[in-house]
């Protein structure tokens, strides 16, 4: 029995094995693997088997089996990649009812008379207990052989965790939450999976609809203990992995990329800013925005192609130009079938200039943009996926976006329905579109009754929808690589997620949110926590989707004022990227002219996001090499510091700038009709204060001023329009770009490389080729820079690597900041220059 389940564990995340017939407490210590060190401990306490398993010193997975339930229980993993590895320091110690199962990080202890499993760190310390697993089997016929899962967890009293996905409201710390709902809908990620401020992170491993719960020991609550626990609907087995490393959520970030896949490297252009709107109806309109860009020099790498190019909503996700204004086909009876049904009325356009989606690629990479083009997970009746998914009963019957039109999921379960949507798409891949854009990946669903018994390729809908948005990007992400001479890095942005989706070249934005103070209040803490899942790139539509309560206009003040504070938090997202639904417009000129207050805090903010770029690729350099992070929340760098590291509106972007979003209106009003007020007669004149905590331990500089604070404090900060809080840590390098219209524009042969003095500091340029996977055999280099404070010296030290195109020979211009160095957006006066070959440099400032 032993050997056999070696063999099933070693598979790893496809399906596993567990043994479930055991006699109470007849095994020591399982057999060691064939070839691997790693150790199995099986204990059957009641009429349930645990299995207790190192997958390395930092992750440890927990299996609680009904012992009734047969030989082995199957449990497919749709997130875990790695497979339990050589763990040679893995020490198993057996003291009366106590087994203890040690790494050289952590231990666990499993009491085999009560159940009971603690987790301790390596000095002792206890950091979680899991107190109870209730394995409750299903009645009904469409989840035959399955349970509904409680399993329950004892954490300290004053602990704060967070995680859990994007749940769209204000809490940073999830404590004392009661019945939250893990179900992936539009605006709303879930993700089974919280971290505490102790330092460790806990994955508990199933796809189906789970509940989250949460109950604080109190005065009030009878004498109780806390309670913390996750409830599956649907699953074989109780499965969770408990990760902790060195007491930091560095360390747990790490530890979930070992487990579910290493984040993926973005093209550089995708870090420039995109524009984006519901929706460019033609060719024309769409290469218009972009020229119009182009001439009013507003910096921009990206523009995307939204829905019904394809032609109405029977036709739905064709994946082909269908649309008679894309194809010159406007009054053609053969294609006016397809014309959607708000353009039936349109004016003719006369010819086009573009008369084909070839030539409309073909202009946007010739004016030095990038294109991403919509793609839905569900399908109309008159396309041909519909017709080939029909046949191979893949197509899921339930009520999707567009309703009543016959549009239908695609059961993303079924491989062979993964292989036939990227036959279809490479339709696409081929016309040059360098992005994806994949929509409605939860899917849309107006759930009626039933809907849940539905059974996919992999069982109920119930038990596994959750992992839908994974198996569809990873595929998407998986047959692109595989094309022959394929170079370009695959780039999916996706309305929904799992944990692991950073593996596979992936985006996730918000969703369809309001356009509101509120909504924006709501999305800082719903991407912190879910950055906080061990998934960097994440972003929002600037301003919104839905602008119903600012009358659909550009010229509001009211929004004005929203869209310029969505606009400057959106320079510290991991994507910058312009968006809104119809009928209102969104490209900048819509809000004003050169002059206009809100235009020119707009332009403002998206020329520092270029400035910056070279310390933001770094940073997701970082996320890929060194399992680093984007958008930092305090508890990362804080955890120490109770106020900061419970904030939900502040973060570090990269390890370096803290930014304070600002999330109310300073100087407009709405009245009950919607329409906007200024409250000053110049808003550029304007100057109110907005609250900034700077955490302890560190001083920080105000990057608009330079003003140097302690910290642990709150300041007040004067912020006009075009002022949002951004401070710098002491002991910061910045490196400053040169001012672009798009990423690749200037070489970064001259960069303006800043020196915030006050503390010891490194910062590592990373650089590859920009847009293929050459980065993944060692294809790219890093230039550290070191700040030593008592000797007042800059070491610049020898390049590692190298990549073809590298810069040999480059000038770095150094500042050391200042109160007469020049301060924010502007360039500043270089105290000293250096020509750098790749050769240690020491400056002496």
């Amino acid at each position: 029995m032993l050997k056999r389940l070696s063999l099933m564990a070693l598979l790893g995340i496809a399906t596993v094995g567990v043994p479930c017939q055991l006699a109470a407490k007849s095994v020591k210590v399982a057999s060691l693997r064939q070839g691997v060190s790693a150790k199995v401990v099986t204990r059957q306490v009641a009429q349930q088997n645990v299995t207790i398993e190192f997958y390395s010193p930092s992750i440890v997975r927990i299996v609680k089996c009904d012992a009734n339930q047969g030989a082995s229980v199957q449990k497919k993993s749709y997130s875990v990649v790695l497979k339990p590895r050589q763990t040679k320091d893995i020490q198993i110690e057996e003291n009366g009812e106590i087994v203890n199962i040690k790494s050289s990080l952590f231990s666990v202890e499993l009491n085999q008379q009560t159940g009971e499993i603690r987790f301790l760190s390596k000095d002792g310390k206890l950091l979680l207990t899991d107190t109870k697993t209730r394995l409750e089997a299903r009645k009904d016929e469409a989840n035959k052989g399955k349970y509904r899962i409680e399993q329950v967890f004892r954490l300290a009293d004053d602990e704060a965790i967070y995680g859990l996905g994007q749940l769209r409201d204000v809490h940073m710390n999830q404590r004392g939450r009661h019945n939250i709902e893990l179900w992936n809908h539009n605006t709303y990620i879930a993700i089974p999976y919280f971290t505490s401020e102790k330092g460790y992170g806990l994955y508990w491993d199933n796809a189906g609809k789970t509940y989250f719960n949460d109950v604080v020991a109190s005065k009030g609550h009878g004498g109780q203990p806390s309670r913390t626990s996750f409830t599956s609907e649907v699953g074989t087995c109780a499965d969770y992995y408990f990760m902790y490393k060195d007491g930091t959520q560095d360390g747990v970030i790490a530890s979930i990329r070992e487990l579910t896949g290493q984040a993926t490297m973005f093209p550089k252009w995708a870090m420039g800013f995109w524009q984006c709107r519901e929706r460019y109806k033609t060719s024309d309109e769409l290469a218009g925005v972009l020229d119009k860009y182009r001439e009013l020099k507003i910096p921009t790498d990206a523009i995307v192609q939204d829905w019904q190019y394809w032609g109405c909503d029977s036709n739905w996700n064709a994946m082909k130009f269908q649309n008679p204004y894309y194809i010159n086909k406007v009054g053609d009876p053969a294609f006016a079938k397809y014309l959607p049904t708000d353009m039936k009325q349109m004016k003719a356009q006369g010819e086009p200039r573009l008369k084909s989606p070839e030539e409309m690629v073909k202009y946007v990479h010739k004016n030095n943009a990038h294109l991403m083009i919509s793609i839905w997970a569900n399908f109309g009746p008159w396309t041909e996926q519909y017709r080939e998914l029909k046949k191979m009963n893949a197509l899921l019957p339930f009520e999707t976006w567009p309703q009543n039109s016959g549009v239908m999921p695609y059961d993303v379960f079924n491989p062979k329905a993964r292989d036939l949507y990227w036959k279809y798409l490479t339709h696409l891949y081929q016309m040059g579109f360098d992005a994806w854009w994949t929509d409605s990946s939860e899917p849309d669903h107006f759930e009626k009754p039933g809907d849940e018994n539905y059974q996919t390729f992999d069982g109920s809908w119930l038990g596994v929808k959750n992992a839908f948005p994974l198996l569809h990007n990873k595929s998407i992400y998986e047959h692109q690589r595989a094309m022959k001479g394929n170079e370009k890095r695959s780039l999916q942005m996706t309305r929904s997620a799992t944990f692991g989706i950073q593996h596979y070249g992936t985006i996730c934005w918000s969703g369809d949110v309001s356009a509101s103070w509120n909504e924006m209040k709501n999305q800082i803490p719903s991407g912190l926590n879910f950055s906080l899942c061990g998934i960097p790139f994440w972003n929002t539509d600037l301003g919104g989707f839905f602008y119903w309560d600012f009358e659909q206009n550009a010229k509001n003040p009211a929004l004005q004022e929203l869209q310029t504070r969505w606009m400057q938090w959106g320079t510290f997202m991991p994507m910058m990227r312009n968006h809104c639904s119809s009928p209102m417009v969104s490209e900048l000129y819509a809000f004003g002219k050169q002059g206009d207050w809100a235009y020119d805090a707009m332009i403002k903010t998206i020329k520092l996001r270029y400035r910056l770029l070279p310390y933001i690729y770094s940073t997701a350099g970082d996320c890929v090499q060194n399992s680093g992070s984007m958008m930092r929340a305090l508890v990362m760098d804080y955890a120490a510091d109770k106020k900061a590291s419970r904030l939900n509106d502040e973060y570090l972007f990269g390890r370096n700038i803290l930014v304070k979003p600002v999330t109310d209106p300073l100087y407009t009003w709405k009245d009950k009709d919607k329409k906007g007020h200024t409250i000053y007669p110049d808003v550029r004149k304007a100057a109110a204060p907005v609250n900034v905590y700077l955490p302890k331990g560190n001083k920080w500089y105000d990057f608009w001023s330079n003003a140097l604070y302690e910290g642990g404090q709150d300041i007040q900060r004067l912020c006009p329009i075009d002022i949002m809080p951004v401070f710098i840590k002491a002991g910061t390098i910045l490196p400053f770009g040169p001012e672009v219209q798009y990423s690749s524009e200037k070489p970064w042969d001259e960069l303006e490389i800043r020196v915030y003095p006050g503390a010891d500091g490194t910062f590592t340029l990373y650089e590859d080729e920009g847009d293929n996977y050459n980065y993944e055999k060692g294809k790219f280099s890093e230039i550290k820079f070191a700040w030593n404070e008592a000797g007042r010296t800059l070491t610049i030290a020898p390049r590692k690597g190298s990549y073809k195109g590298m810069l040999q020979r480059r000038q770095f211009h150094i500042v050391l900041v200042g109160a007469n160095s020049g301060a924010g957006d502007q360039p500043m006066q270089a105290t000293k220059s250096v020509e750098y070959d790749g050769k240690a440099v020491e400056i002496q400032l």
